[in-house]
Parts: C-alpha cells; sequence; structure tokens
C-alpha cells in the first residue's frame, strides 16, 4: 500500500516520528514528510538518517497555510502534533487549545483539500473522562476529526483515530526519570503506589496506528488492549533489574490534573465498540442535525458495560513487568552499562 507513496508524520520529530522512519526507511515508500516546528531537532534527524527519502518541513499547525503546503502531494497522514505535557498544559490551557483543536482543524482541512487518502490522528487516554486541560483538549480534538469524517466517503478522504496510554520510556516518561534518580542516588519520587497505568511500548503505538490505518473508516477510533501495572510494581520491577531493591522511595502524592487510573475507553464507547481482538474498534455517531433522534432515540445497554481502564485490564506482577521492560531498548542499553537516553 505504500510503495511510491508520501507519508507526512506531523509532530514527527518526536518519538513516534523516530518510531515510524525506523518501520518505513527501509520499505518502497517513497517519501517521508517530517513537520515540525523545531529546526534543531529537524537537523538531528537529518544527520542521524541521512535518507533522501526523508522530506523536512518547517512549520506550526496551528498556521493553516504552512499545513496546505506540507499536504500537497501527500498520500497519507499520521497526525502526531500534540501538546501534550499534563502540567504545561494546566497553566497554558489555551495553548493546548490552539494546536491540539484549532491544529487539528487546519491539519484536516488542508487534507481535505488536497485530497489524502488516509489520516490518522494520535490521541490519549486522557481524553476519556478528561480531568486535566490536556485531556480536554484531546478529548475535543477526537471531536473534530469525527465531525469532519461526517460528510466524507472513504474514496475522498479517511479520517480516524487512535487512542492509546503512556509509552513506557518515551521522552518525559516516569521510566527515565526513575532511572536517572537511581543513578543520582536520589531517592525516587512516585505519587500514589497504588495508581495504576497502562504500559505499551512505542513499538505497540505504532502498530496502533497502521492496524487503525489499515482497518479505519471515517470516523473510527482504536484502542489497542494493554497490561497495565500499579506505580509501586513498576518503581520495584526497575530496581530489580538495576539491583538497587533497598533504594529509597518517596511518596509525594497525587499531583493536580493526574488520575489514579486512566481510562481508554468509556462506558459509553464500550456500548458501541467492537472487539477485534487485540484491539477495540470504538464506531462514531453518524446521525444527522436532525436533533429528534438525539431525543427520541437511545441505548438501553449503557448499565450492562464497564469502562476499560488500568484498573480492570490485565495486571501485571513485578516479574510479568520486568519482562516488559527488557523489551526495551532503552532499559536493555541500561542492563549493558550504556547512557541511553529515552526515545524521541
Amino acid at each position: 500500500m505504500f510503495r511510491d507513496s508520501s507519508l507526512l508524520i506531523t509532530g514527527g520529530t518526536g518519538s513516534f516520528g523516530n518510531a515510524v522512519l525506523k518501520k518505513f526507511l527501509n520499505t518502497d515508500i517513497g517519501e517521508v514528510r517530517i513537520f515540525s516546528r523545531d529546526e534543531k531537532k529537524q537537523e538531528d534527524m537529518r544527520r542521524k538518517y541521512k535518507n533522501p527519502k526523508i522530506k523536512f518541513y518547517i512549520g506550526d499547525v496551528r498556521d493553516y497555510s504552512s499545513v496546505l503546503n506540507a499536504t500537497r502531494g501527500v498520500d497519507y497522514i499520521f497526525h502526531a502534533a500534540a501538546l501534550k505535557q499534563v502540567p504545561s498544559c494546566e497553566f497554558h490551557p489555551m495553548e493546548a487549545v490552539k494546536t491540539n483543536v484549532f491544529g487539528t482543524d487546519n491539519l484536516l482541512e488542508a487534507a481535505i483539500q488536497n485530497k489524502v487518502k488516509r489520516v490518522v490522528c494520535l490521541s490519549t487516554d486522557k481524553a476519556a473522562y478528561p480531568v486535566n486541560a490536556m485531556g480536554i483538549s484531546k478529548a475535543m480534538m477526537e471531536k473534530v476529526m469525527v465531525a469532519k469524517s461526517r460528510n466524507l466517503s472513504t474514496e475522498q478522504t479517511m479520517i480516524c483515530g487512535t487512542r492509546y496510554g503512556n509509552v513506557m520510556a518515551s521522552r518525559g516518561s516516569v521510566i527515565p526519570l526513575f532511572i536517572d534518580q537511581i543513578r543520582a542516588g536520589m531517592p525516587i519520587t512516585i505519587t500514589d503506589p497504588l495508581m495504576t497505568r497502562f504500559m505499551m511500548s512505542l513499538e505497540d503505538a505504532v502498530d496502533l496506528v497502521m492496524y487503525a490505518f489499515e482497518h479505519g473508516t471515517n470516523g473510527d477510533i482504536f484502542v489497542q488492549k494493554a497490561p497495565a501495572a500499579t506505580v509501586e510494581t513498576l518503581v520495584k520491577a526497575i530496581l530489580d533489574l538495576m539491583k538497587k531493591p533497598n533504594h529509597e522511595v518517596n511518596i509525594i502524592g497525587t499531583r493536580h490534573g493526574e488520575k489514579l487510573y486512566e481510562t481508554l475507553l468509556t462506558r459509553e464507547e464500550m456500548v458501541s465498540s467492537q472487539d477485534m481482538g487485540n484491539y477495540y474498534r470504538v464506531s462514531p455517531d453518524m446521525r444527522d442535525l436532525n436533533y429528534s433522534k438525539y431525543v427520541d432515540s437511545g441505548d438501553k445497554k449503557i448499565n450492562q458495560v464497564e469502562d476499560y481502564n488500568s484498573h480492570n485490564t490485565e495486571r501485571l506482577d513485578v516479574e510479568g513487568m520486568k519482562k516488559l521492560l527488557l523489551k526495551l531498548d532503552f532499559i536493555q542499553a541500561i542492563m549493558r552499562g550504556e547512557n541511553a537516553v529515552a526515545e524521541g
């Protein structure tokens, strides 16, 4: 499907963009466009890969003209550009809106205008029952994605989305933080030992996007089934691997905007979801603007299901968490004694 085609990755200098490049550069794809506003990271990627298939576009999804230019002649788009850090979005919520909501609207409008064939938008578990500005902006991003896809046929432009949890060992995640604290001889700081999080690798995230790309129809949201672990289990697994079982751990309490557990699919979404084996597919509500349909008809099954969250998914113990950690290149480098850097 990608033979001689052009793929655009927005926010392409991040962890996800680098993982996609590793997957595609040795294939028969024609061109991969990296779109971002960070020229330093683009130069780093240019030097790292030295591959003529990669084309770099400086721009910002907030600026429609730059997005319109970058999407000309593109066949497919993976939309990963976003403000993702919970604290920065809490302090600057309108910046999250400008990038995550208006930026997505710009990107999708440009894709439609330039007749891009397929677009996959990347979202987050924080968009389900959101309690912080980042999650709220991502929830609105999903609504924009569904609204834009509502009047399209798949012969025009197919737009769908994915939603996944925290990616292990990505830049800004807790695993590199914990390891840095251990190496520096500082106490590990955890918020709540009983807090649970989904455990996904970067490869899992790429596989989810590829599955959505291949199987999506307009407005679909795809979720990958994933195991979870408590923060306490994660810390014990890391300390075991680093042979520091007695390292000091400080419990600092839950920070503003954090949840005790994360939800990948709400109860309301589970009602309309389809179990695809390793994935859930949530079909959009495609009713038109005849509002009587919203008033006169409902769904009686909502009390028969529960949401899909990090408390009720498969729960890893310490040994299971260690096995999952050892699959990460970052952790393998640590075990070899190398000075590893978080992905992306």
